[in-house]
């Protein structure tokens, strides 16, 4: 057995400085093949960055990084699926929900894993996947669509926000195994937080109340990535022998 994991070792290729870069600035990496499956990695950290940079002392994702990066996945012939690591506290709410939609319409198998924290627009983007894990001591927070800048004081403006909200939790309800007047409930939940209304679920919560499918870490991560790429490729073997 020994033998076997150094001969692997030995034939892995090793990191080209263009690839180091490459993670160092989009947090993105094609993992080596194992079992005839390329897998295409994707972090989602710190805030999700929308159409105004955020400041220089802060870890942000850039949606203009991932949007092309998907499309570039979904026309590959090569990539067989997609590994989603995300510990992010939120951020832009349509850059947000810009990325989940884009991983919810891959036609590739996908996996999303929540390490640390996966806050506020983090939901949509754990749940956009096919299939969701959570580490034991992983947290998600749901609460309220939040403003900042100028702030006309009218009707409309709180119109604008429920629609905003409304376009969150039918997302959340669509690909999790929650409803939305349920994911509305502990939402407007005033006894959790300290300086804001919402729930904190943590791990294994977030499963019980349907958010996440299952509590689990890397090495469960991938092989259900795995299992679901093989499940896939059989399918399609039967179709073409049906044709």
């Amino acid at each position: 057995m020994e033998n076997k994991e150094k001969e692997v070792r030995e034939t892995e290729p090793e990191t080209t400085k263009e690839e180091d870069e490459h993670v160092k600035e989009m947090g993105m990496l094609s993992l080596d093949r194992r079992r005839n499956h390329q897998i295409e990695l994707l972090t989602i950290i710190g805030e999700v960055e929308g159409h105004e940079t955020v400041s220089g002392s802060t870890k942000a994702t850039k949606y203009e990084h991932l949007l092309p990066k998907l499309a570039q996945i979904e026309n590959s012939v090569q990539t067989d699926g997609v590994l989603i690591l995300l510990n992010t506290l939120g951020g832009d709410v349509e850059a947000g929900l810009a990325i989940a939609e884009m991983i919810a319409s891959l036609s590739k198998p996908t996996v999303s894993l929540v390490l640390g924290g996966c806050h506020s627009i983090g939901g949509p983007l754990a749940v956009s996947a096919d299939y969701s894990f959570i580490v034991p001591s992983g947290t998600m927070i749901i609460h309220p669509v939040r403003t900042s800048g100028m702030f006309i004081g009218v009707a409309q403006s709180l119109r604008n926000i429920e629609k905003t909200q409304d376009r969150i939790t039918g997302f959340l309800a669509e690909h999790s195994g929650m409803s939305q007047e349920r994911i509305e409930e502990l939402m407007l939940d005033s006894t959790q937080l300290v300086k804001d209304v919402g729930t904190m679920l943590e791990g294994k919560r977030a499963v019980e109340e349907g958010l996440i499918d299952e509590v689990g870490g890397i090495r469960d991560a991938l092989n259900k990535l795995h299992e679901m790429i093989d499940e896939k490729m059989e399918n399609t073997d039967k179709n073409y022998e049906m044709t």
